[in-house]
């Protein structure tokens, strides 16, 4: 469920969402009780309340007016970021998409600037402006790739020349930002 949907539930059922959230930053606040979302505002519900409260420093009244709220909604929406798993980024159109020599499109740009940066691994890519047109650096750089992966060499930008590219951009970009990361932190991140 994202993000918004789940906003629009908290919202339809608010003392079901509000239990949620408390349940949910029990995990940052260690003294809020374990609730039960059972949509009953008991003595369970207003003990967390009342605790939060103590803890942001808000009035104490078990009341859950609107900073309250806010102040809840805030921490909840604040601790989903941090451990929700982002959605993944869909940057080629779809699976019978393509672009041919010549064509110019928006999203060729994301593409263009894969290959940008994985010719500090590569030799054999063509370095170039990202302009999102499928000119002859562009082209030659799917040849590159196409050749490199055993597929023939049209020099169009199908889905699976978009695959190989997403896997190698994964396998050199990705994983090398990551180990440059862990050095940098000496382990701690």
């Amino acid at each position: 469920m994202i993000r918004e949907d789940m906003e629009r539930e908290l919202l339809a059922q608010p003392v079901r969402g509000l239990q949620y959230m408390l349940r949910r930053l029990a995990q940052r606040y260690p003294k809020l009780p374990e609730l039960a979302v059972d949509g009953v505002f008991g003595e369970k519900t207003l003990e967390a309340v009342m605790r939060l409260q103590r803890e942001l420093k808000l009035p104490v009244t078990g009341v859950v007016d609107r900073g309250t709220w806010n102040a809840i909604r805030d921490g909840w929406l604040a601790l989903e970021g941090e451990q929700t798993v982002p959605r993944p980024l869909r940057a080629f159109p779809g699976e019978r998409s393509s672009v041919k020599p010549g064509e110019e499109q928006d999203f060729l740009g994301v593409p263009q600037a894969m290959f940008q940066m994985l010719a500090r691994y590569f030799t054999g890519i063509t370095l170039h402006t990202v302009d999102a047109v499928h000119g002859t650096e562009s082209v030659d750089n799917v040849r590159w790739l196409q050749r490199a992966s055993g597929r023939p060499e049209t020099g169009v930008l199908d889905r699976q020349t978009w695959d190989m590219l997403s896997r190698l951009y994964e396998a050199f970009v990705v994983k090398s930002l990551a180990e440059a990361r862990t050095n940098f932190l000496g382990g701690w991140g």
